[in-house]
């Protein structure tokens, strides 16, 4: 700790007179540190790097939307820090529908094409983007390809399901009848990663940003059970929802975060995608390994 706290005094060029450990670091050491100056800052660090990525994509939500997220005070590969939030932690019915007017709003921000300008971090796992004309093609090789890959390589897909999550890639484009239009997601809204005080929204964390079918933050808001009732009434007002979303691309928007989920974790969420996989009639009698 006294190498970090060193680290964020040549950083902000400010004594840290306090810090205390905060949960939520998949793989680095997440620290709330207390400034001379009365501040209070986030700290993270990261052995394998990446934190630039996501100093950069807080930087890119709050240049580009309203939402809000934390102030980014200095990011570099192995260190970020940024401004502290206070929560109260107490979701309610009046902060679910904040989201959904939070997150329907983010996602009217648009772009030309799919993608993104830099790479993505989905968990502790990073995604290349690129920019793409035809949305079908970016999710199958620059998600779904390359998360199974990252599953198989750490012994947690079974092959049967990789071949499927393959199958369902090269027919993405029969699929799709039109393009969607593309939008700027968070891309990783748990519950975790949404800080709440007085039944306002007033940070979210940790993103993984792109451009993309605005249904995937839907889909990952519902894999996950973010948010009840109120935060779809109010999402609607703003950005109505396709009736085809729950036909079927809810489940194949599940299957990446799934991936994901299968290469950190393993257990259930191969079961879970085993599911997705079923239902979109790609996972075939060979699933198992």
């Amino acid at each position: 700790m006294t190498a970090l706290r060193a680290q964020v005094e040549t950083a902000l060029g400010v004594a840290v007179e306090g810090w205390a450990p905060v949960g939520g670091g998949q793989v680095g050491t997440v620290v709330r540190c207390r400034l001379a100056t009365g501040e209070q800052v986030i700290a993270k660090t990261s052995p394998g790097g990446g934190l630039e990525v996501e100093g950069g994509m807080v930087r890119h939500l709050a240049e580009h939307s309203e939402l809000p997220v934390p102030e980014v005070l200095y990011a570099s590969s192995e260190l970020l820090i940024e401004g502290y939030v206070e929560s109260d932690g107490r979701r309610s019915e009046a902060s679910d529908r904040h989201a959904g007017e939070l997150l329907a709003e983010l996602h009217e921000v648009g772009a030309e094409r799919f993608g993104f300008s830099g790479p993505t971090l989905l968990g502790p796992f990073r995604l290349e983007n690129g920019w793409w004309e035809s949305w079908p093609s970016f999710y199958a090789e620059q998600r779904l390809l390359p998360l199974a890959e990252i599953a198989a390589r750490r012994g947690a897909l079974p092959d049967g399901l990789r071949r499927g999550v393959e199958r369902l890639a090269a027919s993405l484009p029969e699929r799709f009848d039109t393009e969607p239009n593309p939008s700027l997601v968070h891309g990783d809204v748990w519950s975790g990663n949404v800080l709440v005080r007085g039944d306002r929204v007033v940070a979210f964390l940790d993103p993984s940003v792109h451009y993309a079918d605005a249904e995937v933050e839907l889909a990952f808001i519902d894999l996950f059970h973010t948010f009840g009732p109120s935060f779809y009434r109010a999402y609607q007002e703003v950005h109505p929802i396709d009736p085809g979303y729950g036909a079927w691309r809810r489940n194949l928007y599940q299957v990446a975060p799934l991936l994901v989920h299968v290469a950190l974790f393993g257990g259930g969420y191969v079961g879970a995608l085993r599911e997705r996989l079923e239902d979109l009639g790609v996972a075939g009698p060979s699933s198992a390994r």
